[in-house]
């Protein structure tokens, strides 16, 4: 299955991430002028290059396994979910710089550095599938509220996830006054 970059648009829409109209939509890149991600911001943009390649290695970990395009859709949504050093921006950064501190005391490397099963496994180590999401929380609840559950449900309110979960016309999309005056499927 393959994620596009109007999924991740459909995904910023259900967010919530403002009007998307226009010729183009944001991405996440270095170029936007975004922190490197190793000292710090440069432009009072915490989320940058490093941070985006560590979504993009978390999504890689806690997607099916069968989803292609996983980068080009982490990056465009992010790009639309992260704006400029506001406190959302900083949390993911901050849970960023968490979750490499617990890979790098484990397994000696950062969290991108890692295979994708030493990825999920140290999302299992860490707890953060059995922890409740809290901005506020341990470094575990940040990390699932800032990086894993953000991830999810970008992946899982664009077309092509909620297709796969089986919610093809979720509340909200368009399916006409049809779908909703049928009966149930007997």
């Amino acid at each position: 299955m393959q994620l596009s970059r109007r999924d991740a648009l459909a995904a910023l829409s259900a967010a919530g991430a403002g009007s998307l109209a226009g010729c183009g939509a944001p991405t996440a890149s270095r170029d936007a002028g975004a922190s490197d991600g190793a000292d710090g911001d440069t432009d009072g943009t915490p989320v940058g290059e490093h941070e985006l390649s560590t979504l993009v290695a978390v999504a890689e970990a806690v997607y099916p396994s069968d989803v292609e395009g996983i980068p080009e859709f982490v990056r465009t949504y992010t790009g639309g979910r992260v704006d400029g050093g506001d406190a959302y921006a900083r949390g993911v950064a901050e849970a960023v710089r968490e979750l490499d501190e617990y890979a790098e005391e484990f397994y000696d490397e950062r969290f991108a550095a890692l295979s994708t099963e030493t990825r999920a496994e140290a999302l299992g180590y860490m707890s953060v599938d059995d922890v409740d999401p809290d901005p506020e929380g341990t470094d575990a609840e940040r990390v699932r509220h800032y990086v894993v559950n953000e991830l999810l449900y970008a992946f899982y309110t664009s077309p092509t996830g909620a297709g796969l979960a089986g919610l093809e016309n979720p509340p909200g999309h368009p399916g006409g006054t049809e779908s909703y005056r049928r009966g149930p499927d007997r």
